[in-house]
């Protein structure tokens, strides 16, 4: 017993207990954004988001987790705008559909992965791969066909589909971009941030109804001679609805701004809990956090769980462990990748299998710089592996955001 309870595995613990509280908690605290608060900006909300992980990843590198590595901004341009895209889906998705169809969706996105590399390079995945995304499509299925909630919401599943198109297309273009480029996951968050910081910023007034114009409230329906004249007599006010016509009371102000956190802190919980532990950890914490939403969404949101959608999460659940398993089996560091997609994380770069825990006889210390240290030997094995053929995925951020 007193093996296990070392420092190491005590500082594995706690990164993999920060990695579980933000990534679901950032789902919770978006959900809560859109849905109790009404703040329905997504772009807006999303930008709040991106300048809080440009300026914690600035932090980051100051505190020496990560090099920052010199990258021409031009190109950086092409995967900052896919970020912004997928980002934005994403959060548009959980704005639009129940968390359990949002987690759902998030689930889809390694079967999805899989469908698009056969299509895109004609990567032909082993028959047991095949299999196990089969049957998380199966449980896909089940879980929305049978959901009353969403058949009857078409603009709900549309967004979710596109943001789980667009999930995948973000996770195999920016894995290709981390070998092209030769950068860390961590490198490359804090090189397009500020790119996808600005895209954002000019997406708002575009896209957001902001209320620049201020305009008289017409009398209600039937109202008096008096009331009218009131109504007429009133100062203008913004249009209800709008970005600057929101109230934005302490309390709401307090929920976007502990999104925002939670987005920064899936990034960093990430990075740290593959390097202090193992691919294979990862992948338990994931499903520990996809278990977490689809319970938190019933218990907070009032999704409803009948009995042919809880089996059809289940056998997805089941699928894609299978699947994780697999590709972990593999070799290649896909597992982390696995466990990220369906837990709505960014994927990260795994290294080689090692124990569930760092287990050591002797209390060695785990401080963030020998956590990089660590994921630092690990990317340079899984360069390796993808000059032979395989590459990991990088670390997409999420938001969650919140």
């Amino acid at each position: 017993m007193g093996q296990l309870l070392t420092a190491a595995n005590v500082k594995a613990l706690t990164y993999g207990a920060m990695n579980v509280v933000s990534a679901s908690g950032i789902v919770f605290a978006n959900k809560a954004v859109f849905q109790t608060y009404g703040f329905h900006f997504t772009y807006a909300l999303t930008w709040i988001h991106t300048v809080f992980t440009l300026v914690g990843m600035r932090l980051f590198a100051v505190g020496g987790m990560f090099q920052v590595k010199s990258i021409p901004q031009a190109r950086l341009v092409p995967l900052a705008a896919a970020y912004v895209a997928y980002i934005v889906l994403c959060n548009l998705s959980l704005k639009v559909n129940t968390v359990g169809f949002y987690q759902v969706m998030k689930i889809a996105v390694a079967p999805t992965v899989i469908a698009l590399e056969l299509l895109m390079f004609r990567r032909v995945p082993p028959a047991r791969i095949v299999a196990s995304v089969m049957v998380v499509c199966l449980g896909i299925g089940v879980a929305t066909v049978t959901d009353t909630q969403m058949v009857s919401n078409i603009v709900g599943i549309a967004v979710g589909v596109g943001a789980t198109l667009m999930t995948a297309l973000y996770q195999i273009w920016a894995g290709s971009k981390q070998k092209e480029l030769k950068a860390s996951s961590m490198q490359l968050l804090h090189a397009y941030t500020p790119q996808a910081t600005l895209m954002l910023g000019l997406l708002i007034p575009m896209c957001e109804p902001m209320g620049w114009n201020t305009i008289h409230l017409p009398a209600a329906p039937g109202a008096d001679a008096a009331a009218i004249a009131a109504a007429a007599a009133a100062p203008p006010v913004r249009p209800p609805g709008s970005l600057l016509a929101y109230e934005y009371h302490p309390v709401a102000v307090a929920a976007i701004i502990i999104s925002a956190i939670l987005g920064l802190l899936v990034s960093l919980s990430t990075f740290l809990v593959i390097g202090a532990t193992s691919s294979l950890t990862y992948n338990v914490v994931g499903h520990l956090k996809t278990v977490i939403i689809l319970s938190g969404g019933c218990m907070f949101f009032g999704d409803t769980m009948p009995l042919k959608k809880f089996t059809g999460v289940c056998i997805a659940m089941m699928g894609i462990i299978w699947y994780t398993q697999q590709k972990l089996a593999s070799g290649n560091g896909g597992g982390a990748a696995a466990a990220a997609a369906a837990s709505g994380d960014p994927a990260a770069a795994a290294g080689p299998r090692l124990p569930l825990l760092p287990i050591s006889s002797s209390p060695v210390p785990v401080s963030v710089k020998s956590v990089y240290t660590a994921t630092a030997a690990r990317s340079r094995g899984a360069a390796a592996a993808a000059a032979a053929g395989g590459g990991p995925m990088i670390n997409g951020h999420h938001h969650a955001h919140r």
